[in-house]
Parts: structure tokens; C-alpha cells; sequence
């Protein structure tokens, strides 16, 4: 099991450092006497797993843009996008589909990628990689069904809608819940945003004095030092424990003959194909490769790939 990503552990960073961006839905709605549909835009930063959420008109290349746009004025402009690669960015039910097949993706990308930010891609056919989002999208839909929204909602109420399921993630707590107050509140994401579980600002007396301003900036700066504290404590302890994949195998290797498995395949179909390059990671483990077939190239995630041991019993020693 690998080390966690930096993106994760990225400790006293401002929240959206690292993001993560993926599209769901359609959603119905009525405007006037028609019914349209509409999409939502979901970014997690991935440290603090805070969300937020933007309502898409369409997904047109111009309407993904703007959205992203909204998002980086209200959240700050991120350091790092990670998101699923092409198509796959856009979802995976066929409407979805449909809806893409007008979204440039390459558009969007060069629009964000400057010298404050850079933009990542998974590899293809790899949504185990894209788990940070893809599982606070399912939690969105769920919050969804149980608000139990009306069946063609306005555009007004479902922006109200997904404005209530995010603030509802947002509160969710990130550590165990304590049965006394001697330890304080569950940690949550609302709390590097807001400052508190529910946004409640503690009462104050307005002062405007130099001594009273300067006073509650340090009174801000100690308390946001005391969450990052407690993620330290309290949180990073639970992301980081190994559960699982304790023993080593041997990484795909240049030169490997592997079968591909693509769930878009007809059944019993299992296209083979040789390993002409290998992708490691930051840490040296392998996690995708290039494979060439009978039908071309293709990059997928060593997930998606078994090897055959044609290869690696004819090079063993007799």
C-alpha cells in the first residue's frame, strides 16, 4: 500500500490548495412551462475534504469554464486541479456522455493552467484514483434524496438545494465524535472555512481600534493554528493507517504481455497487448502503463491490466 499523496498531507496550507473537480448529474428543472436540464459542478480540496458546489447550466466548454471561474473567485485560486481525463471528467452515465461531446477539454485546461496552477489528469479508466470526489458526489446525491426536492424543482431551489447539501458535507464530522467536551467539537471542514462546525460567530462588541483589530487578527491567526493542530492529532492519524496491501508484487514492466480488462468491451472479449512503457510514480511504484495492441496504443492503470507470465517464465533462470 502506497504512501498517501501530498495533496492529502498538504498541513497548514489555505483551504482549495489542492482540488479536485468532477461534473454530476442532470438534474430537471422547470423554467416556465418547459423542464431543461442542469449539472453540478463538485470541487473537494483534498486536504481538508471541503466541497463546493457550482450548478451548471450546460456543459459546454464556455459553461465548465465559467463554472470554475465562479468557483476560484469565492475559493481562492487552487495550486494543483486533479480530475479524471477526458471524457471521464465529464461523468460516466450516458447522458452525461451526450452532454460532453460538446466539451472541450483541452480549452479548459490551458484557460487554467498557468504558472500558479497546473492542472493533473488520472489516467484513463482508473476512478479508483478520482475516490476523493467521486465518493462526496455520492454523498451529494444522497442529501439529494433524502431533502427530497420537489420532482422539476426551479432553478432557484435546486441552487438552494445543493447550497444546503454542501454546507450539510461541510459539517460532517472528520474525526471521531467525543462522548465528553473535554477534547471540544469533532473537527469538520466548516471549520477551516467558517471558523466553526455551523458558521456561528461568537458575539462581540464592535471595536474599531487599531489595538482591537490587531488583537482579533492574532485571535484568528491562534485559532486557525489550533485546527490545523488538531487535522495533525486528531485527523492525519486515521487517514494514514495501513489496512490493507502489506505484501509486494512485481510491478508491470516494458516488454510485458498483459490483457486488458475494459468494462466498454462485449463479454468474453479480452484484448491482449505489450507493455512498451512503464509510468511511475513520485514514490517509484508503477500505477499505469502504455500498451500497445493490434488495435493501437493505449495508457491504462496497472488495475486494469493482468499480466501473463509468458514473458517472465521464458527470462527465469532454467
Amino acid at each position: 500500500m502506497a504512501d498517501l499523496p501530498i495533496a492529502r498531507l498538504a498541513t497548514y496550507s489555505a483551504p482549495f490548495t489542492h482540488t479536485g473537480i468532477d461534473f454530476f448529474g442532470p438534474y430537471e428543472v422547470t423554467v416556465g412551462r418547459r423542464t431543461e436540464k442542469r449539472w453540478g459542478m463538485l470541487a473537494t480540496c483534498l486536504t481538508i475534504r471541503a466541497i463546493h458546489i457550482e450548478l451548471v447550466p450546460s456543459l459546454s466548454t464556455d459553461s465548465c469554464i465559467m463554472a470554475i471561474r465562479n468557483f476560484i473567485a469565492r475559493r481562492g485560486t487552487p495550486s494543483v486541479i486533479y480530475s479524471d481525463r477526458g471524457t471521464n471528467f465529464i461523468g460516466a452515465s450516458r447522458q452525461m456522455k451526450e452532454a460532453a461531446e460538446a466539451v472541450n477539454v483541452d480549452d479548459v485546461v490551458k484557460e487554467f493552467t498557468s504558472v500558479d496552477t497546473t492542472w493533473s489528469f488520472n489516467p484513463p479508466f482508473a476512478p479508483h484514483m478520482g475516490g476523493s470526489w467521486e465518493r462526496l458526489i455520492g454523498s451529494v446525491k444522497r442529501n439529494l434524496r433524502t431533502i427530497n426536492p420537489p420532482r422539476n424543482p426551479t432553478d432557484e431551489v435546486l441552487r438552494n438545494l445543493l447550497i444546503e447539501v454542501e454546507n450539510i458535507i461541510n459539517s460532517r464530522p472528520l474525526t471521531h465524535v467525543p462522548i465528553d467536551d473535554d477534547c471540544g467539537p469533532a473537527l469538520t471542514p466548516n471549520h477551516f472555512l467558517l471558523g466553526s462546525s455551523n458558521g456561528i460567530k461568537p458575539y462581540s462588541t464592535l471595536d474599531d481600534s487599531k489595538a482591537a483589530l490587531r488583537q482579533n487578527i492574532l485571535a484568528s491567526q491562534v485559532l486557525a493554528n489550533t485546527f490545523w493542530k488538531r487535522w495533525l492529532s486528531d485527523y492525519l492519524p486515521e487517514i494514514t493507517k495501513r489496512t490493507k496491501w502489506f505484501s509486494r508484487s512485481d510491478p508491470v514492466t516494458v516488454g510485458d504481455v498483459v490483457v486488458i480488462a475494459d468494462p466498454k468491451l462485449p463479454r468474453n472479449c479480452w484484448p491482449k497487448g505489450k507493455v512498451i512503457e512503464a509510468h511511475p510514480s513520485k514514490d517509484g511504484e508503477v500505477r499505469s502503463a502504455t500498451v500497445r495492441t493490434s488495435t493501437g496504443v493505449y495508457v491504462r492503470p496497472v488495475t486494469k491490466l493482468a499480466v501473463l507470465d509468458v514473458r517472465r517464465e521464458a527470462s527465469k533462470p532454467a
